[in-house]
């Protein structure tokens, strides 16, 4: 017997085994109850209809155009809309394609009149069109202030709107006051030039940073330096304020951002992500509650809390300078060589691109009424509408006379607390403050508004 097995190849047992199954499974297909044709017809209708419903609708209207459009060429006139009537063409559907032989810019709107029936007109279709600008009225240079021995490279106006801080290379912070330009008080301890300069709404402080690694608290009722924050291993650029909490944070040429604890010194978190120079930080209570913009042509957005960075935004080309909020909109800009771009928080969408100021911007200033200002390198000041990206003036900063024409460039620029004044730092050593041109209306500086020329580049 067991030699019997084993002249049987392994293929003719498959066989032997699939052949018993295949009997097994047919004789229970024939025990199966008969199909009824008419439900199963009906099943495959209403499958049919449900996943095909708007497919097979169109192909209605498909085939019930050639006798629409007959009708349309034999009773339309020059002088009347074309229109169709009728009862048996769903609303809906009627809407959809618009007949053969219509004008191209011509789309096709459904009507549904006091008889309850479809009707169908050819209504002219508006071209897409950008937004006129708002109309602002252009800016005016009416002060200069000297006093610095050195390039003024940052500036800070004092919550009450009285007076403002300037930072230069001449290691001297100055306080001037904001209706006369007057000199009030200078402030001595840095021992290198001073790079960036914030004043606190909560406390009686004046915050600075400067390229000998200090980040100095100034007591403004003592005029002294009452805390230092020790950290940074090179020269700290730029710092800013938290508006709600008692937090600093700086940032420099070491590519790390540092969240100090204002009261306590502590460094709470060492935000790292960038590979080069982090030229300009700010602060919202909103999120992003931190943003940076770095010479590695990145834009980090970072999660305070958490002390890491939750997005980081590649689309510039060139190193970024600036990064300013606008004070009502949850958005903000950037500026770079190659363009100057708007933002949307808090996932930092892109916007839209500023194009035109053909210089390296070293710094951005927004006012509530929408006017964004920007600053260049050569001492050119460009003066763009937020909301449609229009460039209604453009200004050549003066050189202070002794100067030469090279010592013209803007290194930062601010709005007082009402938005009426600007005031910029220059390479000239001297700060100057612009303000609204009152004589100006919209006959005399009107907006020479060119519609195809500020068409969105979105890269």
């Amino acid at each position: 017997m067991i030699e019997e097995v084993q002249r049987h190849s392994v293929h003719t047992l498959v066989f032997r085994s699939l052949k018993r199954t295949h009997d097994v499974f047919i004789s229970n297909q024939g025990m199966l109850p008969p199909v009824d044709e008419t439900a199963e017809k009906i099943r495959k209708a209403v499958k049919a209809r449900d996943t095909y419903g708007s497919v097979l609708d169109r192909v209605k209207l498909n085939a019930q155009k050639p006798q629409q459009q007959l009708a349309i060429m034999n009773g339309a006139s020059d002088n009347q809309p074309l229109a169709i009537t009728d009862g048996s063409v769903p609303v809906e559907m009627a809407s959809v394609v618009p007949p053969v032989g219509s004008a191209p810019g011509s789309m096709a709107v459904s009507t549904t009149g006091s008889g309850g029936s479809g009707q169908q007109i050819l209504a002219p279709r508006k071209a897409p069109t950008m937004p006129k600008p708002k109309w602002h009225p252009p800016w005016k240079l009416y002060r200069v202030i000297a006093g610095h021995l050195g390039w003024v490279r940052c500036v800070a106006v004092e919550p009450g709107n009285e007076w403002f801080a300037t930072g230069a290379n001449d290691k001297i912070i100055k306080i001037w006051d904001l209706a006369s330009g007057r000199l009030k008080v200078s402030l001595t301890g840095h021992v290198g030039n001073v790079r960036g300069l914030a004043v606190s709404s909560r406390h009686p402080y004046l915050f600075s940073c400067g390229e000998d690694r200090m980040v100095k608290c100034w007591d403004l009722e003592y005029n002294k330096v009452i805390r230092q924050y020790h950290g940074h291993l090179s020269a700290v650029y730029t710092l800013a304020l938290h508006p709600s909490i008692d937090v600093l944070i700086t940032a420099g040429r070491d590519c790390t951002a540092r969240v100090w604890d204002m009261r306590t010194k502590a460094n709470v978190h060492t935000l790292v992500g960038h590979t080069n120079t982090i030229a300009s930080v700010i602060s919202q209570v909103a999120e992003p509650q931190v943003i940076t913009g770095s010479h590695d042509n990145t834009i980090r957005l970072w999660d305070l809390a958490a002390g890491k960075s939750r997005c980081t935004l590649t689309n510039h080309k060139k190193s970024i300078r600036s990064v300013v909020f606008h004070p009502t909109l949850y958005m903000f800009a950037s500026a770079s060589p190659d363009n100057i771009k708007q933002w949307m928080c808090p996932e930092g969408k892109f916007i839209q691109n500023l194009s035109g100021h053909n210089a390296i911007v070293n710094c951005l200033a927004v006012n509530p009424e929408g006017v964004l200002v920007s600053g260049g390198d050569n001492g050119t000041i460009h003066c763009w509408d937020w909301r449609t990206g229009y460039n209604f003036q453009r200004l050549q900063a003066p050189v202070q006379p002794g100067s030469m024409d090279n010592e013209s460039g803007i290194f930062s620029m601010i709005f007082d607390q009402s938005g009426s004044r600007l005031i910029t730092t220059e390479a000239d050593k001297t700060i100057k403050i612009y303000k609204e041109d009152d004589t100006a209306t919209e006959e005399t500086h009107p907006i020479n508004w060119r519609p195809e020329i500020l068409k969105r580049r979105k890269y």
